[in-house]
């Protein structure tokens, strides 16, 4: 009854639209619940990797380009 009287003055489109959209937040919230949050530590250790990893593939990178542009002008 509480749903009809708060939605007695709006469209039916309307009605189902809000409706539609407080189910997807309600799963939204649901599924935050279920996440696991990693750790300090473990954030810690990840973001170190990741930073390694770029800095070390960045350089890979660059000395592949130096390669390549010793190879390009030592053809011309």
């Amino acid at each position: 009854m509480a749903e009809s009287n708060k939605n007695a003055g709006k469209p039916a489109k309307t009605a189902a639209k809000e409706s539609r959209i407080g189910i997807f937040f309600k799963g939204v919230r649901s599924e935050f619940k279920k996440i696991v949050w990693p750790t300090k530590d473990r954030l810690w250790q990840e973001t170190v990797a990741v930073m390694i990893i770029s800095v070390a593939l960045g350089a890979f990178i660059r000395l592949w380009d130096l390669l390549c542009q010793y190879a390009i002008n030592f053809i011309k």
